[in-house]
């Protein structure tokens, strides 16, 4: 018997993605950015991860200038670092990440398992000759004098070069961290501030530890949630937990009625099952009815949490996100740091950006257009509209393109700006 379920177009998914993810709003239709709204996008997108990366600022900001506009950075440092307005933190959950601290609940089993199971590296090292001493050393430092990073900390030993190769203070305060004796109060030239986790985490905060399994089902829900679709183990790459984990919650959600199966139609024809929250049924519905079309123009972090659930980005737009940087020049495709270009509901294209923070310059080493898109007057006043934008929220007043495919494309935009 023929299945009478309906079948989602790409548009449709792409739509409902979009829109789970706050990039559906016309250009200069946005909310004004205070810190009110900047903590809503966070707590819509559940996390937003965190990279030291910094050629244009830091990949944590460019996700939500990416759906917000122009902002001030520091209403968002405010909600992560004062303790007047903190109400984020952070934790891991994707990767290391900001979090809304009505999640902190939810980094504790992993603290206790960290704790009470520690890896085979930390295993080895707590069981080394002074790392007991070292422990209780840097916990009475904090203790008396407040947070510390680790350069507060004298070292005169080796250093071999390796970006996991730590001072032992430094492995100190990142196993009090992992544990949760420490949480982080500050950065200061984005290096980490470590404090008492109390004297960190607000008293609001409820700190009753749910069960492993709760939290891996707490989790799986939201990522559905904040992915708008995906397959079962899509919904895993959203998380930091383990796919059999992340299968077995998905099949109970599935069968509470929490997650729906639909019937999707990949951009390449392809049908194939995946999951929706149920709370985002009457969205699907709308987008399929072009209720909610998705108008926006910006470009994406590499790391902006769109690009999270692996292949996706194949399956609904037929294009591949892919951060270069820590490849060796001669083997990049790209770029250092390509941000994806989108425009309403298709990731058309790509940039390559550097910013001249002393001559307030922005370089486009390198900007592409996609194949299969004409360069109309509409996608280029878009694409304008937001460039000036990026400009403007990275104080830049000189736009230089450097190297364009096709060559028109580069041209056509400075004519528009």
């Amino acid at each position: 018997m023929k299945s009478t379920l309906p079948i989602y177009r790409p548009s449709t998914l792409r739509t409902l993605a979009l829109y789970t993810q706050g990039l559906t709003t016309p250009n200069g239709n946005e909310q004004p950015p205070g810190m009110e709204r900047i903590y809503s996008q966070v707590e819509q997108l559940g996390c937003i991860q965190i990279d030291t990366l910094h050629v244009v600022q830091r990949s944590h900001y460019l996700v939500l200038w990416s759906r917000l506009g122009s902002y001030d950075p520091q209403d968002f440092n405010h909600l992560i670092y004062d303790p007047v307005h903190r109400h984020l933190f952070e934790g891991w959950q994707h990767a290391a990440t900001i979090i809304p601290l009505a999640d902190y609940r939810y980094q504790m089993p992993h603290q206790r398992r960290l704790r009470e199971h520690p890896a085979k590296y930390s295993t080895q090292w707590l069981s080394e000759p002074g790392t007991t001493d070292l422990l209780h050393m840097v916990r009475q430092r904090i203790h008396a004098e407040g947070g510390l990073r680790a350069s507060d900390f004298a070292y005169d030993g080796p250093r071999r070069g390796s970006w996991w190769d730590w001072k032992p203070a430094k492995n100190a305060l990142e196993h009090l961290y992992a544990w949760g004796e420490l949480a982080i109060s500050n950065r200061i030239n984005f290096q980490r501030v470590y404090d008492l986790t109390e004297r960190v985490i607000p008293t609001w905060v409820s700190m009753s530890e749910p069960s492993a399994e709760e939290r891996d089902r707490y989790w799986i829900e939201q990522a559905v949630r904040h992915l708008g679709v995906c397959t079962p183990t899509q919904a895993a790459d959203y998380t930091y937990m383990k796919r059999g984990n992340a299968l077995s919650q998905v099949r109970s959600l599935v069968e509470d009625g929490i997650l729906l199966s639909i019937q999707a139609r990949l951009d390449g024809g392809k049908e194939q099952d995946m999951l929706i929250h149920r709370e985002h049924l009457p969205i699907l519905e709308q987008a399929a009815d072009g209720a909610i079309q998705p108008l926006r123009t910006t470009f994406l972090s590499p790391f902006d949490s769109l690009f999270w659930a692996r292949g996706r980005d194949q399956q609904l737009w037929n294009f591949r996100s892919t951060l270069e940087a820590y490849k060796p020049a001669p083997k990049r495709i790209w770029g250092y740091f390509c941000l994806p270009i989108l425009y309403q509901d298709r990731l058309i294209g790509r940039l390559d950006p550097l910013m001249d923070r002393k001559s307030k310059r922005l370089g486009i080493k390198a900007l592409y257009l996609e194949e299969g898109y004409e360069l109309s007057d509409e996608l280029v006043g878009s694409v304008s509209k937001a460039m000036l934008d990026f400009m403007a929220f990275h104080g830049a007043n000189e736009l230089v393109i450097e190297k364009s495919q096709p060559a028109e494309f580069g041209g056509k935009l400075l004519a528009a700006l």
